[in-house]
């Protein structure tokens, strides 16, 4: 039965933020909110979290998991950028993009898209999931909570307790969440691809 944290929008309780950080070091697999919607998200080096997701999500190894980051530091440990690059996704975070770069080795295999050698990352503009990954020290590898045959993520904590009650550990409610994904924009080739058109604004990317 998962664990129900109602946690205040604009100022998260530390103590509660705390044991949500705990039980991910411990291998939990929460469902948390976003800028966007809410995600699935469990500690980076994760195999049964990983597996987990998938499960849940009825995903095949061709997804592009997200490792969601606390600053521009944190993500450039686990991406390649060079210049122009880096001061396009620097311009457009935090926000609701996600960005698909080149991995670096920090990057545990079994994230990597398999023939690319990508992996997405992103930096949420939300108090809740700030605080969330300043108490881990490390991105939490992420997937959207879009659930198999429906078109829409959902959008409330009580709800996805409900539903997810025997799935997840955990679930963090702040309120309400978006219904819309982030913009993923794919920087692994020559010219920035726009892969998904979502809650971030794709003009400057085009």
């Amino acid at each position: 039965m998962a664990k129900y944290f109602d946690v205040h929008p604009e100022n998260p309780q530390p103590r509660t933020i705390g044991s949500v950080a705990d039980s991910i070091r411990s291998g939990a697999l929460v469902a948390y909110p976003t800028d966007s919607c809410f995600a699935l998200g469990c500690q980076l080096g994760s195999r049964d979290g990983i597996d987990r997701i998938k499960s849940i999500r009825n995903l095949d190894d061709r997804h592009h998991f997200t490792l969601v980051c606390q600053n521009f530091a944190q993500l450039g440990q686990f991406v390649q950028i060079d210049n122009d690059v880096f001061r396009a996704i620097k311009a457009a975070t935090p926000g609701s993009y996600t960005f698909i770069l080149p991995a670096t080795k920090e990057v545990p295999r079994k994230l990597l898209h398999a023939k690319k050698k990508t992996v997405g990352v992103r930096i949420p503009d939300h108090v809740v999931a700030q605080a969330l990954l300043a108490e881990l020290g490390e991105p939490l590898l992420s997937s959207t909570l879009l659930l198999p045959d429906e078109e829409e993520p959902l959008t409330q904590g009580w709800e996805i307790k409900e539903r997810l009650d025997h799935v997840v550990d955990a679930v963090i409610d702040s309120g309400d969440c978006g219904t819309e994904p982030t913009t993923v924009i794919d920087f692994s080739g020559s010219e920035p691809e726009i892969v998904r058109r979502g809650a971030g604004d794709p003009t400057r990317f085009e």
